[in-house]
């Protein structure tokens, strides 16, 4: 089952290899607040696409950020009232705006912006406001009839609602709970379910499922499950269902891009999802994945629909996102090497010989520019794609990775000279090996773990692919990660011309344990859990070597001067331990053992030390660095001449944050604010 890596290691543990002088030929930096820092990325080569490529390029953007209602809808009941009034406030304001409430809200709303919703984009708690309920309700009450008939309620209803859920802790807390021991959907704030317990949900779903069949739809991805009148109903996501009025405009935007398809490969594609979305049809939807996965010659592509289901406490219902791109000819190289070698890899995996793939079907990778980041892939967006989900389409067709190189060479380019190698590794050899490969082992990382890693093994006969239930995101990204760790040393990579020497590997092993067992705690508030399955994956894998190595002293924890640093002693120990651990988990994952994937996944994942979590917090806040990243898309500008016949597509970087939000909101909001 795929996953995205989201960039949590790249945007905290970025050695640049570029000088400042090429740096500042492109601004990279557009705004900070709270724990964020937005950034730009680049286009390069889109002038050099045909005047037909840059068409559809221009459609499936259009396409792509349409459905940008949905994903705040998906992530809670209230997100749209929430963001619409704010936006209200922020556009109406007379007031003096250095005041410490106009200040804090204006955070407030850049932050809503950033995590579509009220919820934070990877910690799941409910962002406390440092503005007052007053300074809201006399806002609130300003606001001109206008603003009120566009939210479509009176400003005593606004107050009615979003007091409580804006200003009460206690209120939707949490986007997504998994915790062990309570009802997760009671406890989560997501909007996939309503009135409906999990015990109800599950035995829903358990009911529709065969163990026989085998070529299972995705059950509930493209649905929110309801209890009307004490019945379970699903309510489809489709023209005519539930967010038509945006699943229209996306129809409409692929309709003109199917008018200019590439090729006849490419046609299918996207007639098939044109299909589905009318229909909301799941079969259709795996007839979609099979023509995408297959289409390998195209060089303009697109992610666009309910693709992930991290959002879904669950793991199967899918939020909506979209990202448009074409092929980086010459990065591509390396990828093509890999998947051109996958079934060695699987060959050699060291996981037991039932689990893996006789034959490996249909692995293709690529590394992409991104032309536009959308829904859940917008602002925060991953920096490498391997899809489809559905295993029985992997096994039987193959699977399509991306590594997104635009995204990552903007982080990269970002964090030059942030100080952050120095206060974090033990010595210069650690910060000389990781600014020499740390760019290029990043990279191959993404490769190996989107590409192959996805990709390996097999679930046995008869085995629920949502077996693992709330544990499955963080087991199946475990074992991705494991994967591309342990062949990063082997020697292949050398003789594949992937690594230019031996050490280079090291680099990333150590910037792996820094950062699971130590530097992605700045993303969490003292005294809470791991609660996002990529952070949990890579605690998971750190923490148990690190147990393991006790024995050996292969991997430690180091004080000096009252500070706590990893060193690594034997790698190549390191990389034993990583076998040990991939074959555990790709057993789990096979036999679908719900029972071991809780037990490894609540021992490793989850707690943090509190010690060593607050001075890592102090460590990090004397370096006046963000923890989270996130990007403003550039703005396309499509050329036509005096009949109307499009001729060519200019790309606009000026446009900020703020102006991008307020922009999307007028042009690209359709839903109503509350959606039944």
């Amino acid at each position: 089952m795929k996953k995205v890596i989201f960039i949590l290691m790249m945007s905290l543990l970025t050695f640049a290899c570029t000088s400042k002088e090429q740096k500042e030929e492109f601004n990279y930096v557009v705004d900070s607040f709270a724990d964020m820092q937005i950034l730009r990325y680049q286009v390069p080569e889109l002038e050099n696409l045909t005047i037909k490529q840059k068409e559809l390029v221009y459609y499936l953007t259009e396409a792509a950020l349409h459905g940008r209602d949905i994903l705040y809808d998906q992530n809670g009941k209230y997100n749209l009232l929430v963001r619409r009034t704010l936006e209200a406030i922020y556009e109406n304001y007379k007031g003096d705006k250095t005041s410490s409430d106009f200040i804090a809200f204006e955070v407030y709303l850049k932050r809503v912006w950033v995590s579509n919703g009220i919820h934070h984009h990877y910690g799941n708690d409910k962002f406390i406001p440092n503005f007052s309920s007053d300074f809201f309700e006399n806002e609130v009450k300003l606001l001109p009839s206008a603003s009120l008939e566009k939210i479509g309620m009176s400003s005593q209803e606004i107050l009615d609602y979003l007091i409580p859920v804006i200003f009460n802790p206690e209120i939707a807390s949490r986007r997504i709970v998994q915790d062990s021991g309570v009802d997760l959907l009671q406890a989560s704030a997501c909007n996939y379910y309503e009135g409906v317990s999990q015990a109800e949900a599950e035995q829903f779903y358990n009911a529709q499922k065969s163990v026989n069949d085998p070529m299972p739809i995705s059950y509930g991805l493209n649905t929110k499950l309801v209890k009307e009148n004490g019945v379970l109903v699903e309510k489809t996501y489709k023209v005519g269902g539930l967010y038509t009025a945006a699943i229209e405009k996306i129809v409409f935007w692929l309709e003109k891009a199917y008018s200019v398809a590439e090729n006849e490969q490419q046609k299918e594609v996207i007639g098939r999802l044109i299909e589905y979305y009318q229909t909301g049809d799941l079969r259709t939807f795996d007839d979609f994945s099979i023509a995408w996965v297959n289409d390998t010659t195209s060089h303009i592509d697109f992610v666009n629909g309910f693709i992930e289901t991290y959002g879904d406490p669950l793991g199967m219902k899918a939020s909506w996102e979209s990202i448009v791109n074409f092929k980086n000819v010459e990065a591509t190289k390396r990828t093509e090497v890999i998947s051109s070698n996958a079934q060695w890899f699987e060959d050699n995996s060291p996981i037991a010989k039932e689990f893996k793939k006789e034959t490996v079907k249909g692995v293709t990778a690529k590394v992409i520019t991104a032309a536009i980041l959308a829904g859940d892939c917008y602002p925060t967006t991953p920096i490498g794609i391997n899809l489809p989900n559905a295993n029985w389409i992997r096994a039987m067709h193959g699977s399509k990775s991306v590594t997104i190189e635009n995204i990552t060479s903007a982080y990269d380019m970002a964090a030059h000279g942030n100080g952050f190698a120095e206060e974090f590794a033990w010595s210069q050899v650690e910060i000389d090996l990781m600014s020499k490969y740390g760019f290029l082992t990043d990279n191959l990382h993404t490769d190996l773990h989107e590409c192959l890693g996805h990709g390996s093994g097999k679930l046995l006969p008869g085995v629920d692919p949502d077996a693992l239930k709330a544990y499955g995101a963080t087991i199946e990204e475990t074992r991705a990660d494991l994967f591309g760790l342990y062949f990063m040393a082997d020697p292949i990579m050398v003789k594949l011309g992937l690594l230019p020497d031996k050490e280079a590997y090291k680099a990333q092993y150590y910037k792996y344990f820094m950062n699971g067992l130590m530097t992605q705690q700045v993303r969490i508030e003292l005294g809470k859990n791991i609660e996002e399955s990529h952070m949990r994956n890579r605690q998971l894998i750190t923490r148990w070597v690190f147990e393991k190595a006790k024995s050996d002293n292969a991997v430690e924890l180091r004080e000096r001067d009252g500070k706590t640093y990893v060193v690594i002693n034997d790698y190549k120990k390191v990389q034993a331990y990583f076998s040990d651990l991939l074959a555990e988990i790709q057993r789990i994952k096979s036999t679908g053992d719900f029972q071991a994937a809780h037990d490894i996944v609540e021992r490793y994942a989850v707690k943090l030390d509190p010690v060593l979590h607050k001075q890592i917090l102090d460590r990090y806040a004397g370096l006046n660095i963000a923890p989270y990243k996130g990007f403003v898309n550039p703005i396309y500008k499509p050329i036509f001449d005096k009949n109307g016949n499009f001729v060519d597509l200019k790309i606009d970087y000026s446009e900020n944050y703020v102006e991008q939000n307020l922009r999307y909101s007028t042009e690209y909001s359709s839903l109503p604010t509350f959606n039944e």
